[in-house]
Parts: structure tokens; sequence; C-alpha cells
């Protein structure tokens, strides 16, 4: 996280455009938010046709009390919006969990590039280091392959498909292929994508109880961790009642 030193004393607002680094390629940007710590409680009041005009202690027990009793309708009201550049694989286990989360919104907000309509230059992930598979599990992966020679073989093996995958891409649309069409021909899973997301501060904290979880992908957790720290900018103190009780909600 490079931009950390310089986000440090920053105001909610001021955060709008950051843009944090994530894998060799890939990042996170914030592109906008809607909603303080105080719109979730004042949320949570208006059963009761109450108001908090500044958060106070009261607020903070409330906060703790909606985490711990899972009450996250109120996180509702409280909306981010960000960039993401990341390996398609990333992006679709992403949107596998947006779309098939309870607690999502009806209507996810998702904007991705497409390659049907402009031609962008092709960016793969090659990992730095390997895993092992898992010895009982038949999804996720054990420790990193110490064995330098082997790790060394599986990057040049996965490069030399990427270069074939990128001429073979170049020749089709020098030949008059449409873009729609050539994309075929790059190799997809470590092919990078960018996309928008847009969701309440419910749905993103759902999305984070899965993804920071241990047994998730080691990529996305990456990208969750620094979605988390931007929420935790944004909503400090929702963030850490959240935090305290978080495990429930992965469960």
């Amino acid at each position: 996280m490079s931009s950390d030193i310089h986000m440090e004393g920053l105001s909610p607002h001021s955060l709008i455009g950051f843009r944090i680094s994530v894998l060799d390629k890939g990042y996170v940007r914030l592109v906008d938010f809607m909603g303080s710590d105080l719109s979730v409680v004042n949320a949570a009041r208006a059963s009761f046709a109450k108001e908090s005009k500044e958060f106070g202690e009261k607020d903070e027990r409330l906060l703790d009390f909606l985490m711990r009793e899972e009450h996250t309708s109120p996180l509702r009201h409280c909306f981010v919006t960000f960039e993401i550049k990341a390996p398609l694989f990333v992006a679709r286990q992403w949107w596998r969990y947006i779309v098939s989360s309870a607690h999502t919104e009806s209507t996810p907000g998702w904007s991705e590039a497409s390659r049907r309509y402009i031609t962008m230059e092709p960016e793969f992930y090659v990992p730095d280091s390997w895993r092992k598979a898992p010895e009982n599990r038949k999804q996720g992966s054990g420790g990193v392959i110490n064995d330098e020679a082997l790790n060394t073989e599986l990057g040049q093996r996965l490069q030399r498909i990427i270069d074939a995958g990128l001429e073979a891409y170049e020749f089709a649309l020098e030949a008059g292929v449409a873009p729609e069409q050539a994309r075929l021909f790059l190799p997809a899973y470590g092919m990078y994508t960018v996309w928008r997301w847009s969701g309440s501060l419910q749905s993103v904290l759902h999305f984070l109880s899965q993804r920071l979880a241990d047994d998730a992908q080691w990529e996305i957790r990456q990208y969750a961790g620094v979605v988390l720290y931007f929420v935790e900018k944004l909503f400090p103190i929702t963030t850490q009642a959240w935090l305290k009780y978080q495990m429930r909600w992965s469960q």
C-alpha cells in the first residue's frame, strides 16, 4: 500500500480518487461514497423518529449493538463505489459472490470494460511464486513451492502461453477480425480487466466477511484487504464494531 502515508489524517472526502496498487499490475481506487457512521445510527433510529446531530457515545453503543445482533439493514443507507483492476479469475470470484449473496442489492452496481467496444492493451498476471495444492481440500492452496527452479519453469511456461495468445490476437486484429472475436485468442483467466463496483455498506461488509477469510484465494484476499482499508477510513466506528463480530457474519 504505497499510498498509505499520503492518506493518513485526510478527511473521507479527500480520499476520493486515491488508488492503491494490488498484485503486479492491479489496483483499487475509491471513486465515490455516500454516508458516514452517523448515517448508520440515524437510519437505525428512524423507527423511533429520532436523529442524532453529532456522533456520540450513545451512537457508538448503538453501533456495537447493531453489529452484535446482526441488525444490518441500517448499513444499506451508506454506499461506496470502487474502480478495480484485477485478473479475470479474481473478477469472476468477486462477481460470483455479489450475485449469489442474500445480503446484496437486487440490482448490484457492476460496470466492466468490454473488449467488444474497445481495444485495450492486454495485461496479464504472472505470479511471483506458485503455491502447492492443498492436502485435505479440493479447493484453495497450500504453502508456497520453495523449489526455485520449478517456480521459474512455471513462470516461463505461463509467459510462453501469454506470448503465443498475444501474437495470435494481434494477427487477427491486423487481418480485420472484429475485436469481440479476436479476444478469443487471449489467455483468459490471468488477463486483467477493469470494472466499477457500487454497493451499500452492508453489501461491502458481507463481501469482506467472505473474501478476508483464511480459506479465500490469496489473490482476492489482497484486494479485500485494500477495500477494508478504504472502508475503515470512511466509516471507522462502524467498521471497528463490525470487525469485533465479523466472524459470525461469515458463518
